[in-house]
């Protein structure tokens, strides 16, 4: 995603930042991305194990029909 940026560029754009948002601005920006990042990966793993729970509710119920046949079997005559 950053190949392209090198040192040079990285601080360009810190010192933008810095310049935008002043240096009392700054470290509260980062703490609000650091939560909405932390917030955001919580919910994805939340929404990941609920979509394997699915799956594992929804799962193929066989039925043995022997048992039925047997039980069929075993009925006395009329």
């Amino acid at each position: 995603m950053f190949n392209g940026i090198g040192v040079t560029g990285f601080i360009l754009i810190v010192l933008v930042a810095l310049l935008l948002f002043g240096p009392n601005k700054l470290p509260e920006l980062g703490r609000a991305f650091g939560r909405t990042l932390k917030e955001f990966k919580a919910g994805a793993k939340d929404l990941m194990d609920d979509d394997d729970k699915d799956r594992k509710d929804t799962s193929r119920i066989e039925v043995n029909r022997d048992k039925e046949e047997k039980i069929e079997a075993k009925r006395l005559p009329e």
